[in-house]
Protein backbone atom coordinates (compact mmCIF):
# COMPACT_ATOMS: atom_id res chain seq x y z
CA UNK A 1 0.00 0.00 0.00
CA UNK A 2 2.84 2.36 0.94
CA UNK A 3 4.59 1.60 -2.33
CA UNK A 4 1.46 2.36 -4.34
CA UNK A 5 1.05 5.71 -2.52
CA UNK A 6 4.67 6.62 -3.27
CA UNK A 7 4.23 5.72 -6.95
CA UNK A 8 1.14 7.94 -7.07
CA UNK A 9 3.17 10.83 -5.62
CA UNK A 10 5.94 10.37 -8.24
CA UNK A 11 3.42 10.21 -11.10
CA UNK A 12 1.63 13.29 -9.80
CA UNK A 13 4.99 15.09 -9.53
CA UNK A 14 5.90 14.20 -13.11
CA UNK A 15 2.56 15.49 -14.39
CA UNK A 16 3.04 18.72 -12.41
CA UNK A 17 6.52 19.11 -13.93
CA UNK A 18 5.02 18.75 -17.41
CA UNK A 19 2.37 21.39 -16.60
CA UNK A 20 5.13 23.69 -15.29
CA UNK A 21 7.04 23.19 -18.54
CA UNK A 22 3.99 24.04 -20.65
CA UNK A 23 3.46 27.22 -18.61
CA UNK A 24 7.15 28.05 -19.09
CA UNK A 25 6.58 28.15 -22.84
CA UNK A 26 4.17 31.08 -22.47
CA UNK A 27 6.21 34.16 -23.38
CA UNK A 28 6.70 36.41 -20.35
CA UNK A 29 10.19 37.70 -21.10
CA UNK A 30 11.14 41.34 -21.42
CA UNK A 31 14.57 41.50 -22.98
CA UNK A 32 17.04 38.70 -22.34
CA UNK A 33 17.31 38.99 -18.55
CA UNK A 34 13.79 39.47 -17.13
CA UNK A 35 10.93 36.99 -17.14
CA UNK A 36 8.09 35.76 -14.95
CA UNK A 37 8.38 32.02 -14.38
CA UNK A 38 4.77 30.78 -14.52
CA UNK A 39 5.93 27.19 -13.97
CA UNK A 40 6.58 28.09 -10.33
CA UNK A 41 2.81 28.14 -9.73
CA UNK A 42 2.14 24.38 -10.11
CA UNK A 43 5.54 23.48 -8.61
CA UNK A 44 4.86 25.50 -5.46
CA UNK A 45 1.32 24.11 -5.19
CA UNK A 46 2.65 20.55 -5.54
CA UNK A 47 5.46 21.16 -3.03
CA UNK A 48 2.94 22.50 -0.52
CA UNK A 49 0.68 19.53 -1.22
CA UNK A 50 3.31 16.79 -1.05
CA UNK A 51 6.33 18.16 0.83
CA UNK A 52 9.94 19.07 0.16
CA UNK A 53 11.24 15.75 -1.13
CA UNK A 54 8.45 15.34 -3.69
CA UNK A 55 8.62 19.07 -4.53
CA UNK A 56 12.35 18.83 -5.25
CA UNK A 57 11.77 15.78 -7.47
CA UNK A 58 9.04 17.49 -9.50
CA UNK A 59 11.02 20.72 -9.88
CA UNK A 60 14.10 18.69 -10.88
CA UNK A 61 12.07 16.96 -13.62
CA UNK A 62 10.82 20.39 -14.73
CA UNK A 63 14.45 21.49 -15.15
CA UNK A 64 15.29 18.36 -17.14
CA UNK A 65 12.33 18.90 -19.48
CA UNK A 66 14.04 22.02 -20.80
CA UNK A 67 16.58 19.81 -22.60
CA UNK A 68 14.41 17.79 -25.02
CA UNK A 69 12.39 20.95 -25.77
CA UNK A 70 15.56 22.90 -26.63
CA UNK A 71 14.81 25.54 -24.00
CA UNK A 72 18.34 25.56 -22.56
CA UNK A 73 20.65 28.57 -22.80
CA UNK A 74 24.02 26.85 -22.96
CA UNK A 75 27.40 28.44 -22.28
CA UNK A 76 29.22 25.58 -20.57
CA UNK A 77 28.37 22.40 -18.60
CA UNK A 78 28.78 23.96 -15.14
CA UNK A 79 26.39 26.78 -16.03
CA UNK A 80 23.80 24.32 -17.34
CA UNK A 81 24.04 22.21 -14.16
CA UNK A 82 23.61 25.26 -11.93
CA UNK A 83 20.74 26.83 -13.87
CA UNK A 84 18.75 23.79 -14.99
CA UNK A 85 19.48 21.13 -12.38
CA UNK A 86 20.20 22.92 -9.11
CA UNK A 87 18.11 26.07 -9.57
CA UNK A 88 14.98 24.30 -10.74
CA UNK A 89 15.29 21.49 -8.20
CA UNK A 90 15.67 23.94 -5.32
CA UNK A 91 12.33 25.56 -6.26
CA UNK A 92 10.73 22.53 -4.61
CA UNK A 93 11.97 23.69 -1.21
CA UNK A 94 8.72 25.67 -0.95
CA UNK A 95 7.54 22.34 0.46
CA UNK A 96 9.18 23.03 3.84
CA UNK A 97 5.93 24.83 4.64
CA UNK A 98 3.76 21.87 3.60
CA UNK A 99 2.92 20.47 7.04
CA UNK A 100 2.22 23.91 8.54
CA UNK A 101 -0.10 24.82 5.68
CA UNK A 102 -2.03 21.56 5.77
CA UNK A 103 -2.47 21.86 9.53
CA UNK A 104 -3.69 25.48 9.20
CA UNK A 105 -6.16 24.52 6.47
CA UNK A 106 -7.41 21.55 8.52
CA UNK A 107 -8.01 23.95 11.43
CA UNK A 108 -9.77 26.38 9.05
CA UNK A 109 -7.20 29.09 9.86
CA UNK A 110 -7.35 30.73 6.45
CA UNK A 111 -5.55 33.94 7.45
CA UNK A 112 -2.61 31.86 8.66
CA UNK A 113 -2.87 29.64 5.57
CA UNK A 114 -2.60 32.71 3.33
CA UNK A 115 0.54 33.90 5.12
CA UNK A 116 2.13 30.45 4.83
CA UNK A 117 1.43 30.37 1.08
CA UNK A 118 3.12 33.75 0.68
CA UNK A 119 6.13 32.62 2.75
CA UNK A 120 6.40 29.39 0.73
CA UNK A 121 6.14 31.21 -2.62
CA UNK A 122 8.93 33.61 -1.66
CA UNK A 123 11.08 30.88 -0.08
CA UNK A 124 10.85 28.63 -3.16
CA UNK A 125 11.70 31.63 -5.33
CA UNK A 126 14.65 32.55 -3.10
CA UNK A 127 16.03 29.00 -3.19
CA UNK A 128 15.77 28.89 -6.99
CA UNK A 129 16.92 32.40 -7.87
CA UNK A 130 19.94 32.17 -5.56
CA UNK A 131 21.41 29.75 -8.12
CA UNK A 132 20.40 31.94 -11.04
CA UNK A 133 22.09 34.84 -9.26
CA UNK A 134 25.32 32.83 -8.86
CA UNK A 135 25.22 31.77 -12.52
CA UNK A 136 24.52 35.37 -13.52
CA UNK A 137 27.65 36.57 -11.77
CA UNK A 138 29.96 33.76 -12.89
CA UNK A 139 28.76 33.03 -16.41
CA UNK A 140 26.62 35.91 -17.65
CA UNK A 141 28.47 38.86 -16.10
CA UNK A 142 30.25 39.73 -19.35
CA UNK A 143 26.82 40.27 -20.95
CA UNK A 144 25.72 42.82 -18.34
CA UNK A 145 23.96 45.79 -19.91
CA UNK A 146 25.29 49.32 -19.65
CA UNK A 147 28.62 48.04 -18.36
CA UNK A 148 27.10 47.28 -14.94
CA UNK A 149 29.01 45.40 -12.29
CA UNK A 150 28.15 41.66 -12.78
CA UNK A 151 27.14 41.27 -9.11
CA UNK A 152 24.79 44.23 -9.26
CA UNK A 153 23.40 43.29 -12.67
CA UNK A 154 22.69 39.69 -11.63
CA UNK A 155 21.17 40.84 -8.34
CA UNK A 156 18.88 43.38 -10.00
CA UNK A 157 17.73 41.26 -12.94
CA UNK A 158 17.36 37.97 -11.05
CA UNK A 159 15.88 39.85 -8.11
CA UNK A 160 13.22 41.53 -10.25
CA UNK A 161 12.40 38.25 -12.03
CA UNK A 162 12.28 36.36 -8.74
CA UNK A 163 10.13 38.86 -6.86
CA UNK A 164 7.68 39.20 -9.77
CA UNK A 165 7.50 35.40 -10.01
CA UNK A 166 6.90 35.05 -6.25
CA UNK A 167 4.16 37.70 -6.28
CA UNK A 168 2.45 36.06 -9.27
CA UNK A 169 2.70 32.62 -7.64
CA UNK A 170 1.33 33.94 -4.34
CA UNK A 171 -1.65 35.64 -5.99
CA UNK A 172 -2.65 32.55 -7.99
CA UNK A 173 -2.22 30.19 -5.03
CA UNK A 174 -4.18 32.50 -2.73
CA UNK A 175 -7.02 32.49 -5.27
CA UNK A 176 -6.85 28.68 -5.37
CA UNK A 177 -6.92 28.58 -1.56
CA UNK A 178 -10.08 30.67 -1.59
CA UNK A 179 -11.71 28.58 -4.34
CA UNK A 180 -10.74 25.12 -3.08
CA UNK A 181 -8.46 24.71 -0.01
CA UNK A 182 -8.51 20.92 -0.50
CA UNK A 183 -6.13 21.32 -3.46
CA UNK A 184 -3.35 21.75 -0.89
CA UNK A 185 -4.20 18.57 1.01
CA UNK A 186 -3.54 15.22 -0.69
CA UNK A 187 -6.20 12.54 -0.48
CA UNK A 188 -3.68 10.03 0.81
CA UNK A 189 -1.18 11.68 3.14
CA UNK A 190 1.49 8.99 3.22
CA UNK A 191 4.52 8.77 5.51
CA UNK A 192 6.62 9.49 2.41
CA UNK A 193 5.10 12.94 1.93
CA UNK A 194 5.51 13.81 5.60
CA UNK A 195 9.22 12.91 5.85
CA UNK A 196 10.50 16.41 5.10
Amino acid sequence: MQRKAELQIWIEGTIVAAIAMVLSLIPTSIGSSFSVSLGMIPITLYALRRGTKAGFFSAFIWGLLHFPLAQVYYLMPAQVIIEYILAFGFAGFAGVYSHQLQQAISNKEYGKSSRIIIYASFFGMLMRYFWHFIAGVIFWGSFAMWGMNPWLFSFVMNGLSGITTAITTSIVLLLLLKINPKLFIPVNISRFSQQN
